[in-house]
């Protein structure tokens, strides 16, 4: 099944709301949509003329956020008769699009594509380009299966440290998929011993990751960590992210090699 376009969705806590959409838009140069749904609990990050949306931001009424991705197809029910077969599970159906759930518990929806097809451009340095999938280490394997035979027509291969893996569309499309297998297994705090399920975070591709950094930070971000040819970072709602050394223009490594 052909994706047509990909949406990264920033996930973040329906009281601290305002304060995400209002930092996302700054560091992607954007502006907002008018809000939808019930709650007012979506919102499209909207990029300058001539160039489609590829970031939404929702308010979630429990829990810390994360991200998760929608991918935008001809046929959404035949997507997900695909995803279901391959080992996904139905998280909840609307008329016209569903949420849907990765072996490891990732959310993701299926969208139906309404024609976008042109890539926003690089912001200052640094693009938002990859949701990355934290996978807890005993069901990691399952779901770099999952993800690589779900996106068929998508490059899978190993990353560059051995605790991820890289799922990246054709040309053209502006969110890619990063699986990074978890240094131990998640507990969950109201069941000791239950696996919590995966989670998922974003990442930008930056020319220069001190650079984008300093603007991030004047913007209310906060430094969380150094990771090889990483930093992660915390948004003004609480929500990590990562600023990660990669051609903004390719998403692949700064050298190009």
């Amino acid at each position: 099944m052909s994706i047509r376009w990909t949406y990264a969705f920033v996930d973040r806590p329906a009281d601290r709301f305002g304060r995400a959409v209002e930092f996302w838009t700054a560091v992607t140069d954007t502006r907002l949509s008018e809000f939808r749904g019930e709650r007012d609990e979506f919102v499209t990050l909207l990029p300058g003329a001539g160039a489609d949306a590829c970031v939404k931001a929702q308010g979630v009424d429990s829990g810390p956020g994360g991200a998760h991705l929608d991918f935008a197809v001809e046929d959404v029910p035949e997507f997900v008769r695909s995803a279901l077969r391959l080992g996904a599970g139905t998280a909840a159906e609307h008329e016209g699009w569903a949420v849907l759930r990765s072996p490891a518990g990732q959310l993701f929806c299926a969208v139906p594509w309404h024609g976008e097809s042109v890539r926003p451009p690089v912001v200052r340095g640094s693009r938002l380009d990859q949701v990355c999938v934290d996978v807890p280490p005993s069901l990691y394997d399952t779901e770099v299966a999952f993800w690589s035979a779900l996106l068929t027509d998508w490059e899978s291969a190993p990353g560059s440290l051995p605790e991820f893996h890289v799922v990246k569309p054709p040309p053209g499309l502006p969110i890619r998929v990063l699986l990074q297998r978890l240094g131990q297994e998640r507990r969950s705090e109201e069941r000791l011993g239950q696996e919590r399920p995966a989670t998922a975070h974003l990442d930008l591709a930056c020319a220069d990751i001190e650079a984008t950094r300093a603007r991030h930070e004047e913007l209310g971000a906060a430094f969380v960590a150094q990771g090889s040819h990483w930093t992660v970072m915390r948004d003004p709602a609480g929500g990590t992210y990562c600023l990660t050394g990669r051609d903004p223009e390719t998403g692949g490594p700064a050298n190009g090699s």
